[in-house]
């Protein structure tokens, strides 16, 4: 649950959060290697191949962050569609039908269900693996500084 909400300049997607809302909460670990299975890629939409963008492919993430995808990789879905057009009848001045009306022709297909990826499902799985790479290099600093005063 959750709600769009604006003020004139900016829209805001708002995912509910409350703490009072949820249970079983344990801290995220190992964060750093499931961020390396992640494949960010570079790459255009084919609808528009001037414009590149940063991303993933949602079949690639959905091992990684299930909650962040939606659909089935692969999917397809039966999608009707209009093979001619509805004609209206036509009448003369006299209101006599010169040609009756005919209905549309319609058909189906099967067109793909394309997957969906909503990427701020990332985040919390990204300070994880940032809080842990802090850490370590804390760490390394920590000893790197002992090993200097010997």
């Amino acid at each position: 649950v959750g709600r769009i909400s604006t003020n004139g300049t900016a829209t805001s997607y708002t995912t509910s959060s409350d703490y009072r809302l949820k249970e079983n909460n344990v801290n995220i670990t190992d964060a750093i290697s499931r961020i390396k299975l992640l494949k960010p890629y570079r790459f255009n939409f084919i609808t528009d191949s001037e414009k590149s963008v940063d991303g993933f492919f949602a079949h690639e993430v959905q091992g990684v962050v299930p909650e962040a995808i939606s659909g089935t990789k692969d999917a397809m879905k039966t999608e009707e569609y209009e093979v001619t057009p509805a004609v209206k009848a036509t009448y003369d001045e006299e209101d006599n039908e010169l040609t009756p009306a005919v209905e549309a022709v319609m058909e189906t297909r099967e067109v793909p269900d394309y997957q969906g990826i909503d990427q701020s499902k990332l985040v919390p799985l990204l300070t994880a693996a940032l809080q842990e790479a802090i850490q370590r290099i804390e760490t390394l600093t920590t000893r790197i500084e002992a090993l200097e005063n010997i």
